[in-house]
């Protein structure tokens, strides 16, 4: 037994040498900063820009020579966008990236409960890290300044105190999967008209009191490990290189150590991209919106224009050293970490986690004469009136677009609901926006309808007459000029003249 255990030993001894020199940034049971120094230190100045500034529309490129990954992002925070090309908007045509469709933010506040919202981050988070997705893009803590945003249905409601204890539980529960949480649009950013060119000023009270609370709580409480700098400027400079958002406020106040990352196309020089603490430049051509080919991406500001000026003696490398540093420590918190789970993707589970959080999320505005709940015992007939009612939902609305399993309309989920204890008829009542389509992905239906006003009024009006119960779906659709990323409601009456239907 002894001669065995020593020829044993004698086998493993050239094991246990090799891994005493794999490099400490290879090893995740070395504390994060330790790694952080030794990968720096083994990176060349190429290596370094390169890895400041995106490759394709949603990848940054990592270090092949070493072993450090690529980070991957995907848009949220509602649900995992489908993948796409390289270097354009629309989806790939993968047949297994269909997610799971959770309520939209201003439904997750409306549950005023931060076990909701851990549910929420811990799901949608399991979505991203199957899809191996580094940064999930959200979620959003805007304050809605006006409730024509187009946006807002993105964000965690006018209140800053809501915001700031609904945005905690959510992080926390998307970052258990090895996924970093991208907390956005910081900050100021509160319409979606001019929001590249809108300069901000307000009062430091009203900067501390109302717009930040969310934003430091992200930080402190959620202990985020990313945040995404917004279009709009603040005291005119713009904030994904604005040195009193980024380095005195997050850096120097909240001792923030993540990535900041741009919103694509936010950054608009390279000497204050490099000094005002923006890390990683996301985006796609050089304007960082519009389509272009892959060498387009070395010409943005953090890319060879910074390197030039490095070579060139006009910059130092104190600031690329800390940006890089910041994103290292982010890859080592995803990709690189130990024990990080494989996630799920469109479970049955994470269907109930949608539904459980909506039905906490309604809001019963009235109940005039305790008409609510229907009696189904003394109800024969159900007349559903609106567009909405039968419109799928996930497809527009912008970044937060998705390609969902399944989605349940208001009236196949009353119909079954129902059943054959009352007839369910429905009526149109008004037409809205007929596109079906956003990215390549459709819903696969055909809403156009050339009846006028009146007819779709009076058909309406004879659907509802005999019925027990007249159930309206109204309110906006995820269409331009009304709740959409790039443009604000045009209006707060309701739109397709749902006023008159009603």
């Amino acid at each position: 037994m002894k001669f065995k255990a020593m020829l044993l030993g004698l086998a493993l001894m050239p094991v246990l040498s090799v891994l005493a020199q794999v490099p400490v940034y290879l090893n995740a049971d070395k504390p994060i900063e330790e790694r952080v120094k030794d990968a720096l230190s083994r990176m060349t100045l190429e290596d370094k820009v390169k890895m400041l500034h995106a490759q394709s529309k949603f990848s940054s490129a990592g270090v092949a020579r070493l072993g450090i990954p690529e980070i991957w992002a995907t848009d949220g925070p509602h649900g995992i966008r489908p993948e796409v090309l390289w270097d354009e908007w629309n989806q790939a045509g993968w047949t297994n990236d269909s997610c799971i469709a959770y309520p939209a933010l201003t439904c997750l506040a409306a549950t005023w409960n931060p076990e909701m919202s851990h549910l929420y981050g811990k799901s949608v988070g399991e979505e991203a890290r199957y899809r191996k997705k580094d940064i999930l893009l959200g979620p959003g803590v805007n304050i809605y300044r006006t409730p024509l945003n187009g946006r807002n249905f993105e964000y965690m409601g006018e209140d800053p105190y809501l915001s700031a204890t609904m945005v905690v539980p959510y992080i926390k529960g998307v970052q258990e999967n090895g996924v970093a949480a991208c907390v956005k649009h910081y900050a100021l950013n509160n319409q979606e008209t001019n929001r590249h060119t809108t300069n901000v000023y307000l009062s430091d009270r009203s900067l501390y009191e109302i717009y930040l609370p969310a934003f430091q709580a992200a930080v402190q409480e959620g202990g985020a490990w990313a945040i995404m700098g917004s279009y709009n400027l603040y005291q005119g400079e713009h904030a994904c290189h604005n040195k009193r958002l980024l380095k005195d406020i997050l850096r120097d106040e909240w001792n923030f150590d993540g990535v900041v990352v741009s919103d694509w196309g936010g950054v608009h020089s390279t000497e204050q991209a490099v000094y005002n603490g923006l890390d990683l430049e996301f985006g796609t051509w050089t304007d960082g919106l519009s389509n272009g080919t892959r060498n387009a991406y070395d010409n943005y500001f953090l890319a060879f224009p910074y390197l030039k000026l490095i070579k060139e003696g006009k910059i130092e490398t104190k600031e690329l050293d800390e940006k890089v540093s910041n994103i290292l420590r982010l890859i080592f918190r995803t990709s690189m970490a130990s024990h990080k789970p494989f996630g799920s993707l469109g479970s049955p589970d994470h269907g109930k986690v949608s539904r459980k959080i909506a039905e906490e999320g309604i809001v019963l505005l009235q109940n005039n004469n305790n008409i609510l709940p229907i009696d189904l015992n003394k109800t024969k007939k159900i007349a559903v009136i609106g567009e909405n009612a039968i419109k799928m939902m996930t497809v527009g609305g912008g970044s937060s677009s998705l390609k969902v399993k399944y989605e349940i309309s208001p009236l196949d989920g009353l119909r079954n609901r129902v059943g054959d204890k009352a007839e369910v008829v429905y009526a149109r009542g008004y037409v809205g926006d007929s596109s079906n389509e956003l990215n390549g992905v459709t819903t696969g239906q055909n809403l156009k309808d050339d009846r006028s006003e009146d007819e779709l009024l009076a058909e309406a009006l004879q659907m509802a007459e005999n019925a027990d119960y007249v159930i309206f779906f109204g309110g906006l659709n995820k269409s331009e000029g009304q709740d959409c990323e790039g443009s604000d409601r045009i209006s707060l009456g309701l739109p397709y003249a749902q006023d008159r239907v009603i």
